[in-house]
């Protein structure tokens, strides 16, 4: 089967070709560098932006992929969640190439698409198996049992992880966005220079909170900016990355765990975080169990991702409505 995926839920236009599972062409236009002077994306430049884009990356996806619209066998589109004016541009698009050319469509939930991002990669795991992503907008843990069959064990209460490292970012005057530029300083500091504080929430919650470890960021560099002294950014960075990755790993190892799961999945934008990916490593070892790192070129948003299970989604049925409408929350975090 040979499908178009499509994603616009933020600052990425992007769109891909998968047939038969396997990825023939994958093209990303992202906005960063419009949207790193305001120090985070501001939606109504990322639609006008998506709507000059959508085109020109569709076409150029097909270009690559060697094939036309009309060699589709079906179109899978990121419904939500993310900025509503965002995810219409895609969309709309689809629903009019669906209704011009007569090519069914599905919608496919953003948080779905990360999930199963990791069968991108060559390791793939086997079903079931707990996942955490984490991304800007958003951080869950699920149990996964089969490719339509996932259930939330966890999520955020406030800031994402994501959201976290670019507000941490701002504040210590880094660039946008704010994980890779952590990633990076974090290696030249010491992660137990400053003692910032974990969010637990109870011995077996599996949910997140990060507000607090962002304030406690912010009252230590007041501190130290009232009493004049130096702030070294290094090991602001190394500290609070570190608290914030040992949560995401200790629950989600708990997750596991309780569950009695021996695969692990990591996904979405922060699983591109390298001391989040050697600290999982070195304790799904030290627990026995298996971990699967989705590649870091599909841990971002993209459309290959979508157009992946956008094909679960036809594997059961296909769709062809005008009906279908783009949503800001997530239906299975609820």
């Amino acid at each position: 089967m040979l499908i178009l995926g499509v994603e616009s839920s933020c600052d990425e236009t992007a769109a891909a070709i998968l047939k038969n599972g396997k990825l023939c062409a994958n093209v990303i236009n992202s906005q960063i560098d419009i949207h790193a002077k305001y120090g985070g994306v501001v939606p109504e430049l990322a639609s006008r932006h998506h709507l000059a884009n959508i085109y020109p990356v569709v076409q150029e996806t097909l270009a690559q992929a060697g094939v036309s619209l009309d060699d589709l066998d079906g179109m899978a589109v990121t419904q939500g969640p993310g900025l509503i004016g965002a995810l219409l541009v895609g969309l709309s698009f689809v629903k009019a190439v669906s209704l011009v050319k007569k090519i069914p469509y599905t919608g496919v939930d953003h948080l779905a698409g990360h999930l199963f991002s990791v069968f991108l990669g060559e390791r793939q795991p086997q079903f079931p198996f707990v996942a955490l992503v984490a991304s800007g907008g958003h951080c869950s843990i699920f149990q996964a049992d089969a490719p339509l069959r996932y259930k939330l064990l966890g999520r955020s209460r406030d800031d994402a992880a994501g959201e976290a490292f670019d507000k941490v970012a701002k504040l210590l005057g880094l660039a946008y966005p704010g994980g890779p530029v952590i990633d990076k300083l974090a290696g030249q500091g010491d992660p137990q220079a400053i003692k910032f504080p974990r969010a637990w929430l109870g011995a077996d919650s599996l949910d997140f909170s990060f507000s607090g470890v962002k304030t406690s960021v912010v009252n230590y560099v007041n501190r130290c900016r009232q009493h004049d002294q130096q702030v070294n950014v290094c090991d602001v960075c190394a500290s609070f990355q570190e608290a914030v990755v040992e949560v995401l790993v200790e629950k989600t190892i708990l997750a596991a765990g309780q569950r009695g799961i021996k695969q692990i999945v990591a996904a979405g934008g922060v699983a591109a975080n390298e001391r989040l990916r050697t600290f999982l490593a070195a304790r799904c070892q030290q627990e026995d169990m298996q971990l699967f790192l989705t590649p870091k070129e599909f841990c971002t948003d993209n459309a290959a991702m979508i157009a992946l299970a956008g094909s679960y989604n036809f594997a059961e049925t296909s769709q062809l409505s005008t009906g279908m409408d783009a949503y800001s929350r997530s239906p299975i975090l609820r």
